[in-house]
């Protein structure tokens, strides 16, 4: 059958010769053929290897080890543990058979009941057969005695309260002469003080002293050809007595104090040249590591791991590494010693040992070695694989934001990054860099940014330096000391920040950063106002629609408000450091103001602002004042910028005086029409422009040039008519089976900007609404007025009025009482007439 298969040019060849020899296997079973049972079960066994179904023969194995010959029990057990496992229920049928053969006078059948139920015991088995396993550990013959050990493993690891059972047998175990059944002995102890601490305890005080003797006896006994692997007695007794002293010695001082002579023993002479003293040198560390502290002992185990970093052999390296990242916690400074050998494993060629290396680096870092250690990992990023450089420059950032020792050192060490490794820098990272260069006014005059094209976050980053203190740059203010001067002219900052424009390799996110360095620009170098007028209107016919945009914007703000454009383009604030690292953390909720004067927490006739990206109605804190009729806070919300201090140019407006005024240019992008009844001042939230030309843009072909909401987008201008019921109709702001509230618009006569709204509840039903409260809510840059209703009871299919103004979108909740019972119903409204 094998020479047939093997024989098989083809899959299907070999699926019809399978085929063929288990119908044959199948008439055999049916026809109960004793002579040739045993032949049949080792072919099934060899089908089974191929990976074919062979179920229908799993019987055949039982009713071969129910057999009194010695063949036939051993394929019997052997056909059992190969193809069934414990979680078959056919295998309750042989723990009679097993417990039989278990006590068999035979040695050689009793082996093979111990090899089976070491292999395949289920928990049910365990407590059957444990009493025979525990008496086997007795037994006169050592091969017995060895693998009832091991199958008194397999029965604790299966039902750890047994395992008290298994103390006495195990103890005596230790003191056998066998390696055979002195290292399964070893092996059972340890599995029990892995279960029970009370055998923990027990071992400690009766077997630690014997186990030093032991493991002393082997290191510096004789040649023994018997046991010897490569001029070593027995390897894996070693490793195996290592690892049960290991066990005791954790947590308990006076163990440890006993065994640390013979650790230092085994560590200082074992020889590492060959791969069986490298095993025992690495039990040796984990054991000195783990139990209580000895810090010669400790410095002698780190110093072993040092040298593993120095072997040729990547598998060693890779668990001196693993080793000495958990090292770390015990003894950080015996570990840095071995800092420079760690660094080169980081330019190893295998990735797996890079990247170990990496995070061990990482882990060593502090506020003395940063500076050397960051050096030496820039350098090597220089010359790192494309597949390594994501993690080496992620890890690089981590630890210059960290350890930075100055602010200079961290913009330095940054900008090398970014011109290595710019494309594999997250946002955060160097938007980090940026917060870090606006809280650095004695380094705005430094020349430091090199623009490379093609790393996108240094292109990013050097364009906004020159946006915001181009004229340090021209003028040569603030230099270093250390630094050469440089001859840079008006035109030169222009030419760096066009072909940043033009650039193939430049993304949207940069050529938009560079159209507002323009416009910045053009308010610092008047003299290029017209060439930077020029290189911004060439995008506004861009298929982008954001580029288009600012495009159009930022060429209306050139041509047709020189008198506004210092204030709207004055250098960044301040960012606070604390704040943006909280922020990208996660950790700033955000934060809405509330008032605590009725049940819902807000008084009628008291509007709310709450901040965006919250439910304007969930009342959570009282920090955040609600924003005044001032035009000037109006501004500040809006734009999230301080504005209450005079510019600090010339000829700049003041916020104050012209915050409305400068908010309506901002958003308009020509010159507004005058506003009926002799307005001096647009709406700010409809601006109309009846000459600037807009360009096409992909959603929309053709564009009117009425008027531009910047709410609703582009849309016909409102009729005018004297009728102001026509020009705004009413709506149905919110309707229910209970109440319906209708809002009516008027546009205030000596005050066209406002729009008073009249909102008209209705009860639908026939019951009184009493304690009736209206609440409303609109997001943090809108201010809402909100009149007290007409009453706090609306009669039953009866109507009161509220009047409010000025609100786009918002967020409502009425509550009231119907025969004393609470009703609260809540909705948002962001239908309103456009136009208003």
């Amino acid at each position: 059958m094998i020479r047939a298969i093997r024989a098989s040019k083809t899959a299907a060849e070999e699926r019809a010769v399978v085929r063929k020899e288990c119908a044959a296997i199948r008439a055999s079973i049916n026809e109960n053929d004793q002579d040739y049972r045993h032949r049949d079960l080792a072919k099934l066994m060899f089908i089974h290897m191929l990976g074919y179904p062979t179920h229908f023969g799993q019987m055949e194995c039982l009713k071969l080890i129910a057999s009194p010959g010695f063949p036939e029990k051993r394929i019997g057990y052997l056909g059992l543990m190969l193809l069934l496992d414990e979680r078959q229920e056919v295998l309750m049928l042989v723990t009679n058979s097993l417990k039989q053969d278990l006590n068999h006078t035979n040695q050689y059948i009793v082996g093979l009941a111990l090899c089976a139920l070491g292999n395949i015991c289920s928990a049910e088995m365990a407590r059957d057969l444990a009493p025979e396993v525990e008496r086997l550990l007795q037994f006169r013959d050592p091969n017995i005695r060895k693998k009832a050990a091991l199958c008194a493993i397999r029965i604790i690891r299966k039902v750890p309260d047994l395992s008290e059972n298994f103390i006495n047998p195990g103890v005596a175990l230790l003191k056998e002469k066998h390696h055979g059944v002195l290292i399964t002995g070893v092996h059972l102890c340890t599995e029990i003080c892995k279960v029970s601490s009370e055998a923990l305890e027990y071992f400690r005080k009766k077997c630690t002293e014997g186990l030093v003797k032991t493991l002393r006896d082997i290191a510096n006994s004789p040649y023994s050809p018997e046991y010897d692997v490569a001029g070593i007695t027995d390897p894996f007794l070693h490793i195996r007595l290592l690892k049960l002293l290991r066990v005791l010695g954790q947590g308990d001082a006076d163990a440890s104090d006993c065994m640390n002579d013979i650790l230092a023993q085994v560590a200082s002479k074992t020889e590492s040249n060959k791969n069986a003293g490298n095993a025992i040198l690495y039990e040796c560390v984990q054991t000195i590591m783990s139990i209580e502290e000895n810090g010669g002992l400790r410095v002698l185990a780190i110093n072993i791991l040092g040298k593993f970093l120095s072997n040729r052999d990547n598998n060693i390296r890779y668990v001196a590494l693993n080793m000495l990242m958990r090292s770390l916690t015990v003894d950080s400074q015996a570990v840095q010693r071995h800092r420079a050998t760690i660094l080169e494993c980081v330019k190893d060629s295998d990735a797996s040992i890079q990247k170990r290396a990496l995070e061990l680096i990482y882990l060593l870092v502090n506020e003395n070695n940063v500076k050397p250690l960051a050096k030496e990992l820039i350098e090597y990023l220089e010359v790192s694989e494309q597949d390594f450089k994501g993690d080496l420059t992620a890890k690089i950032c981590s630890i210059v934001e960290k350890f930075a020792p100055e602010k200079i050192w961290y913009i330095d060490q940054m900008l090398k990054v970014l011109s290595e490794a710019g494309t594999y820098v997250k946002e955060d990272v160097w938007h980090a860099l940026i917060v870090v260069i606006t809280n650095a006014p004695d380094l705005h005059g430094s020349k430091r940014v090199i623009i490379m094209f093609g790393q996108e976050t240094l292109v990013r980053v050097a364009i906004w330096c020159i946006g915001e203190y181009a004229d340090l740059l021209v003028n040569n203010a603030g230099m270093l000391d250390l630094e050469d001067p440089i001859t840079v002219t008006e035109s030169d900052a222009v030419d760096v920040v066009e072909n940043a424009i033009k650039h193939h390799l430049s993304d949207v996110t940069t050529k938009a950063m560079a159209l507002i360095a323009l416009l910045k620009i053009s308010s610092r170098f008047p003299s290029c106002s017209e060439r930077v007028k020029s290189i911004i209107g060439q995008n506004k016919g861009s298929f982008v629609l954001e580029l288009q945009q600012r495009s159009l914007e930022f060429s209306s703000v050139i041509q047709k408000h020189q008198n506004i454009r210092s204030s709207l383009v004055e250098r960044m604030p301040v960012l606070d450091e604390a704040t943006f690292s909280g922020r990208r953390a996660g950790s700033l909720p955000a934060s809405v103001s509330t008032s605590g004067k009725s049940p819902l927490g807000i008084p009628n006739g008291v509007a709310k602002a709450a901040a965006p990206l919250v439910d304007l109605l969930d009342l959570g804190s009282d920090d955040t004042p609600a924003p005044t009729s001032s035009s000037n806070n109006f501004l500040q919300d809006l734009l999230g910028v301080d504005l209450s201090q005079p510019s600090a140019q010339p000829g700049a407006m003041q916020p104050s005086q012209a915050g409305a005024d400068i908010l309506m240019d901002l958003l308009s992008i020509g010159t507004p029409a005058p506003v009926q009844n002799g307005s001096a001042n647009g709406d700010l939230l409809s601006i109309q422009d009846n000459n600037a030309p807009i360009a096409p843009s992909l959603t929309s072909p053709t564009v009117p040039s009425s008027m531009m909401d910047l709410l609703d987008g582009f849309g016909p201008t409102p009729p005018k008519s004297e009728d102001k019921s026509a020009a705004y109709p009413s709506i149905v702001a919110f309707e229910s089976s209970s109440l319906k509230i209708d809002f009516n618009f008027t546009k205030q006569s000596e005050n066209p900007q406002t729009t008073d709204i009249v909102a008209n509840f209705i009860n639908l039903t026939p019951n009184v609404y009493t304690e009736f409260l209206f609440q409303a809510a609109v997001p943090k840059f809108l201010q809402l007025h909100l009149d007290p209703a007409s009453s706090n009871s609306l009669p039953a299919n009866g109507n009161i009025k509220q009047t409010m103004r000025k609100p786009i979108v918002m967020r409502m909740r009425v509550g009231y009482k119907i025969n004393g019972k609470d009703v609260l119903e809540e909705g948002q409204i962001n239908n309103f007439p456009r136009g208003l």
